[in-house]
């Protein structure tokens, strides 16, 4: 379903909230402005298969804008707030969009990009305009509420996260179904069979709405017709008190936000009402196996996995009482059949870590305008095998276990090292904020293991604490695996989704050893 038959049945339900304000939408306003929105884009000559983008922080319109996408065939693309304008515009006109939608909060970054996206005819600001850009409010307030006459379903296409090199567009195809038929099946199902949200759940979203989890999964509320509660960014504490005050039923986290929420002093964690809580998924980031063991301690068998991508090419998933049995794991693969490879391509035994593909009948995605890269995601004999870059193995039990990215693997004196490792023993000190591991060359081992942290605030870095940090390794890892640098700095390239952007951070490292 989408949010235009629910405004039908259900119209004054919440469809969402904003956590920190309690404005609320109901799916009548949110329909009908999604209606607005559609016709405004329609009338300004947008048709099916045609390309906008969003550029906001976690709004109270960013639905308005997707569902207005989603019932008009048109691409949806979100532009990640923290980029630098020469980045977002970028994103713009690769993915050809002709329109951009923004707010004043992000007008800095908006007003910069005005002169790199000539090819966007409309531009659109929320909250207030600014020059070069219309009034969002003004222009879609004399809009007609009503439906389009046809509404085709239309498509996120997202981009990559860039860790390896430009961000690339992740494109489908549009099927040219429209939204209300009933042989469509949405991420709503996927929620329902998988995870037992309905239309009673009341689903808590602490994530930036520009990432592909956060965005598609919040979406899947709308499609069952529960209540969507968005918080503006993640806090340990405001998350808590948000699940009491809005009787929380389910969430999405990511493993970073377990290791904030565990270092809360034992009375503030103790101090909330957690027991709506019924379904907490994560994902993104393998979560260390302390952190999980206890997160299960603390709120029960209620913490699932799944491991996917944007790219959507496959899914795995675990449950609590599976994981405990198979610690580590992602799960057993629920689209696509796995295949472990080594770089030529050929398949690997149980237990082998190598590159992790899955295969599908037909390929599943393509790199907008760059078939060298979607070339690169095929597997070398199979062209419906694809991969993302991931390094894992299987066991005897068809159980996945991830080791790292492909391409932040360290060569050490011959032997690979896995930075994912060493980065989970890390962020459990007491004293780390956040962690990055990767190798430098080094001319007798070839390379050699670099460790980077971010302390809590009002830590102070140390050769000491430096020291202390590698003996704290050295008790939980083999020696080969210990850092053998650990430097410091206050700021740190990962975004508040948990996900580290290591690139250019050794790309710094290397630049100051030539």
């Amino acid at each position: 379903m989408y949010p235009g038959q629910h405004a039908r049945t259900t119209p004054d339900k919440a469809a969402q909230i904003m956590a920190g304000t309690g404005e609320v939408t109901t799916y009548r306003e949110l329909d009908e402005a999604a209606n607005r929105l559609a016709l405004l884009l329609y009338d300004g000559g947008l048709r099916e298969g045609d390309h906008i983008c969003i550029l906001a922080e976690n709004h109270r319109r960013y639905y308005e804008v997707f569902w207005a996408a989603m019932t008009s065939g048109l691409y949806f693309t979100t532009i990640n707030r923290y980029l630098s304008p020469e980045e977002a515009a970028y994103v713009v006109n690769d993915s050809g969009s002709t329109a951009l939608i923004t707010t004043q909060a992000m007008a800095n970054t908006a007003s910069q990009m005005l002169d790199l996206i000539p090819d966007c005819r409309h531009k659109l600001m929320m909250d207030g305009a600014v020059d070069g850009f219309e009034s969002y409010e003004d222009a879609v307030a004399p809009m007609s509420s009503e439906p389009l006459s046809r509404l085709p379903k239309g498509e996120v296409m997202l981009y990559s996260s860039g860790t390896t090199g430009r961000p690339k567009g992740i494109k489908r195809p549009l099927t040219g179904v429209e939204v209300h038929d009933a042989s469509l099946s949405g991420i709503g199902m996927l929620e329902h069979h998988l995870l037992g949200m309905d239309e009673n759940s009341v689903y808590l979203s602490p994530a930036p709405l520009y990432h592909s989890a956060p965005l598609m999964y919040s979406a899947g509320v709308h499609e069952l017709g529960g209540t969507l509660v968005i918080m503006d960014r993640f806090d340990a504490e405001r998350f808590l008190a948000y699940v009491e005050q809005y009787s929380v039923t389910d969430t999405q986290m990511v493993p970073t936000m377990f290791i904030r929420l565990l270092k809360l002093p034992e009375e503030v964690r103790n101090r909330y009402d957690l027991s709506s809580l019924k379904m907490a998924v994560h994902a993104a980031a393998p979560c260390p196996v302390p952190v999980k063991e206890q997160m299960i301690e603390w709120w029960g068998p209620i913490i699932q996995e799944y491991y996917a991508a944007t790219e959507g090419n496959g899914l795995c998933f675990i449950g609590a009482e599976d994981w405990l049995e198979h610690k580590g794991s992602v799960g057993k693969a629920m689209m696509g059949v796995p295949h472990i490879c080594d770089d030529e391509g050929r398949e690997l035994g149980t237990g082998e870590p190598g590159v992790v593909y899955f295969e599908q009948e037909t390929p599943t995605f393509e790199y907008h305008d760059d078939p060298e890269k979607t070339r690169e995601s095929r597997h070398p004999q199979h062209d419906n095998w694809s991969t993302v870059g991931d390094v894992g193995y299987l066991d005897a039990d068809g159980y996945l276990y991830l080791t790292d990215r492909a391409t932040f693997m360290i060569i050490s004196g011959g032997v690979n090292i896995y930075p994912q490792e060493i980065e989970a023993c890390f962020a459990l000190h007491p004293q780390v904020a956040d962690v990055a591991v990767f190798g430098l060359p080094d001319h007798e081992m070839g390379e050699y293991v670099h460790a980077v942290v971010q302390l809590e605030e009002g830590i102070e870095p140390s050769d000491e604490l430096a020291e202390e940090l590698r003996a704290f390794a050295r008790q939980n890892l083999a020696g080969f695996k210990v850092p053998r640098v650990v430097d410091f700095r206050a700021e740190f390239p990962r975004l508040p989704t948990g996900k580290l952007y290591k690139k250019p951070l050794r790309e710094e490292y290397l630049a100051r050893q030539q």
